[in-house]
C-alpha cells in the first residue's frame, strides 16, 4: 500500500495525472483514508484499468535501482589510524562506489546472507547485507583515505594462501 507521490513515481507519471485517474476509477484497488489515497500494489507497481477510448496506455516501468551490499572488512576490526581513531569496518557498495563507515542505516528492507561455498566475487566475503534502499552512512570515507591515515597497511591472510583458492585484491580486502 502507498500513496499517490510514490505510486505516480513508479509509474514515471505525475501525481496529478495519477488523482485524475484516481477520480475515473482506473487504479484497481484504491481506496481513500480520511485526505489521503491508499493504492495497492501487484508486483511492485499499481495496476491501472485500460482507458474505453484512445491509444493503448504504454506506462513506463521504471528500474529499480542498483543492488547494494554491506559487509564487514575484518582487517580493518580494530585497527587504529594516525590520529587515534579507528578504521570505520563496515563497507557499502552503492553503485561503483565502495564506502567504509562506522555507522550505517537501512532505511528498508534488506536480506542478510551467508554463503560460504559463494563468496561476493569483488572482495570475497562469506556474509553480507542485500538492500535496493540506498543505505545512509554516518560518517563515509574511501579505502584508500583509510589507508592514508594508516602508516602500516593491513596485514591478513587472503583465501589462496589459506587454501580455499580465492586471492584478495589489493582495493577491497577479504571480508567476512
Amino acid at each position: 500500500m502507498i500513496g499517490t507521490t510514490q505510486a505516480a513515481k513508479l509509474l514515471n507519471i505525475s501525481p496529478r495525472r495519477l488523482r485524475h485517474l484516481l477520480a475515473q476509477d482506473r487504479v484497481h484497488g484504491a481506496f481513500k483514508a480520511g485526505r489521503n489515497w491508499v493504492i495497492p500494489t501487484v508486483n511492485g507497481y499499481p495496476k491501472i484499468a485500460t482507458a474505453s477510448r484512445g491509444p493503448k496506455s504504454t506506462w513506463k516501468k521504471v528500474r529499480f535501482t542498483a543492488q547494494n551490499v554491506i559487509h564487514i572488512n575484518r582487517q580493518l576490526i580494530g585497527t587504529k589510524m594516525d590520529d587515534g581513531q579507528f578504521a570505520p569496518p563496515i563497507s557499502v557498495k552503492c553503485r561503483n562506489e565502495n564506502t567504509y563507515s562506522s555507522r550505517v542505516v537501512i532505511p528498508g528492507p534488506c536480506v542478510l546472507v551467508y554463503d560460504f561455498e559463494n563468496p561476493q566475487k569483488d572482495c570475497g566475503a562469506t556474509a553480507w547485507v542485500e538492500t535496493f534502499c540506498e543505505p545512509m552512512l554516518e560518517d563515509g570515507c574511501t579505502y584508500q583515505q583509510i589507508m592514508d591515515k594508516n602508516p602500516k597497511p593491513v596485514k591478513g591472510k587472503s583465501r589462496k594462501a589459506s587454501g580455499q583458492g580465492f586471492a584478495k585484491k589489493a582495493d577491497c580486502p577479504v571480508a567476512a
